[in-house]
């Protein structure tokens, strides 16, 4: 199926060693898709978590329609995901574990459908933050050296 990005998480992979990712429907109102579609959407600060034997995704900011008049809903209300009860119970599971977390890092259009991709993340403590940003400027170094004989 045809999939376009729409946006993702700048800071996910950052704080979060993403250990697996779960790909789950959202359930929208009709202004929301529509704001979608213009791109009006931040994960930024966003997370999810179960509760009640359902899965949420809490601070997914998604601006108001601009002629959704009242039909507009709130723009940080929590939002509905759709998975299958295995994998909620697998996630409860493991989200009871100390140091894990659920963390949307893309949502994109798969067909007509609007999709989140959500990352089973433990989080990053700040020397391992330290240590990908060394990894990541070396081999920025390693590539731009490579250019340069290459010329």
């Amino acid at each position: 199926m045809n999939t376009k990005l729409i946006a993702k998480n700048p800071t996910a992979k950052h704080n979060y060693e993403i250990l697996d990712t779960y790909e789950t429907g959202i359930v929208l109102s009709g202004t929301e898709i529509k704001s979608i579609r213009l791109g009006k959407v931040n994960l930024k600060d966003s997370y999810a978590s179960i509760s009640n034997g359902e899965c949420y995704v809490y601070n997914l900011h998604i601006s108001p329609y601009e002629h959704g008049n009242i039909y507009n809903k709130d723009p940080l209300r929590p939002k509905k995901l759709l998975l299958h009860k295995k994998e909620i119970l697998k996630l409860y599971g493991l989200l009871k574990q100390k140091g894990y977390a659920l963390i949307p890092l893309n949502i994109y259009f798969k067909g007509s459908f609007v999709k989140l991709e959500l990352g089973l993340g433990k989080g990053k403590k700040l020397y391992d933050k330290r240590e990908d940003l060394k990894k990541k400027d070396a081999n920025k170094q390693i590539m731009k050296n490579l250019r340069k004989k290459n010329l």
